[in-house]
């Protein structure tokens, strides 16, 4: 009914009272006659009790991009169902529509779909549906509130996959697509090849020289099925924000490039999430896609508000892998005090690993330096020199003890880590 048309069935129903009760005040009238309007309307309304809500799950999505959670609602009542239903999803869920009209004859379904579009990364989720069934008039409703869970995984977005086709070019180029020649501990034996001015005289093969009657030199390739673990941290310095994203999604961004590139290279990647216990673990020995099972497990991750466990951290890689491995550290270098935790633990782990320690740096460091108009700017420009003076001494002592070091801004870190497995694997020393 049209909203003109209820104020005219009120102002009618206002005028029996009045007419068949003359004594009886104007306004008590119209008052008595809107609550048997508003009783009459309330009772005309589907009961909540008859209304049948069922979810289906959204399942996951890449930050930033869109999925649907779709409502079925079934009327069991025997008059129309006039509702307007709101899907609680968390803020962060980015729900576009979540409250919405439906018109459901009796005895039938309607489906109500809501688009997501969500704006962090993580697990969301919606406890609760309500329906408010309006009667006819649409003066009174009936409410009641549904448990229908939703969950919506959110995965990381791997902004960083650009990179990959470039690196797996120089991964072929050391794979024997290209012309190269590698010498060094944890090298193959490829193939045999004539030698040329240039080559190295350790290379040649006496054997095949005096078979052929002519010099023959070996060529190597970087060795396959060597193990890579990744280890992130999770403790409260991976909460801090670099630019636009917090520490822990740069560093995920990171192992996500560097586990698929290892993978691609024939590689078995493990990859642990830790702070004082395991957050989450993958890896390629187990079946499945790599990439699926490690955005699955990263996905969830947040940082924790307590120290990093340096004096267990051995006891994790070693039970991860207990051979010789690429350790890759995504901690941070100004982390409370490094010469009690991660520079002795990096040094330990050295003797058995090849290990690289990847860290965030901060770029507004940079821009600090080179602001100084006034006094303020001064004082801010040696604060910033002192900060990455540390670094640089954290960063040398690391290499001190045979630690490589991948200092390196947001946007830069993936890449210049995937660079620095690129330059272990041509130097023969994974």
């Amino acid at each position: 009914m049209a909203l003109s048309g209820r104020f005219v069935l009120l102002a009618l129903l206002g005028l029996v009272p009045v007419l068949l009760f003359p004594g009886v005040g104007t306004v008590l009238c119209v008052v008595v006659a809107l609550a048997a309007l508003l009783g009459l309307d309330l009772g005309l309304a589907v009961s909540p009790r008859a209304i049948i809500v069922t979810r289906a799950e959204p399942g996951n999505v890449t930050l930033h991009g869109t999925a649907a959670s779709v409502l079925t609602l079934r009327n069991s009542g025997r008059r129309r169902l006039r509702a307007t239903v709101r899907d609680a999803w968390q803020p962060s869920a980015g729900a576009v529509n979540p409250v919405q009209d439906l018109d459901i004859p009796a005895l039938e379904n309607r489906r109500m779909t809501v688009r997501l579009q969500p704006v962090r990364r993580g697990d969301v989720g919606a406890r609760h549906v309500t329906v408010r069934s309006h009667g006819p008039l649409r003066l009174a409703a009936r409410q009641r509130t549904f448990d229908c869970a939703g969950l919506l995984r959110v995965l990381p977005p791997f902004h960083s996959r650009r990179h990959l086709p470039s690196k797996l070019r120089k991964l072929r180029e050391l794979d024997g697509k290209a012309a190269v020649q590698i010498r060094g501990a944890g090298t193959e034996f490829d193939s045999l090849r004539d030698y040329v001015r240039g080559d190295d005289v350790r290379s040649i093969d006496w054997r095949a020289t005096a078979r052929r009657s002519a010099v023959v030199v070996r060529t190597w390739r970087p060795e396959r099925d060597r193990r890579v673990v990744i280890m992130l941290d999770t403790s409260r310095t991976s909460a801090a924000r670099i630019e636009d994203e917090p520490r822990l999604d740069t560093g995920i961004e990171a192992a996500l490039l560097l586990a698929v590139l290892a993978e691609r290279g024939g590689d078995r990647v493990d990859f642990l999430a830790y702070d004082r216990r395991p957050r989450a673990r993958a890896g390629s020995a187990t079946t499945g896609n790599l990439l699926g099972q490690l955005v699955q497990a990263m996905a969830p991750l947040e940082a924790e508000l307590i120290e990093l466990d340096w004096s267990s951290l051995p006891g994790q890689i070693r039970a991860v892998s207990a051979h010789r491995s690429l350790v890759v550290l995504l901690t941070a270098l100004d982390s409370g005090a490094p010469e009690e935790g991660l520079i002795p633990v990096a040094a330990q782990l050295a003797q058995q690993h090849v290990v690289v320690v990847a860290a965030v740096r901060d770029p507004m460091l940079g821009q600090m330096l080179r602001e100084r108009e006034n006094a303020a700017g001064v004082f801010r420009a040696a604060a910033a020199e002192r900060v990455l003076l540390e670094r640089a001494a954290v960063s040398a002592e690391l290499r001190h003890h045979g630690v490589e070091v991948v200092d390196a801004e947001p946007h830069q870190l993936p890449p210049q880590l995937a660079d620095m497995y690129i330059r272990l694997k041509a130097a023969g020393r994974l």
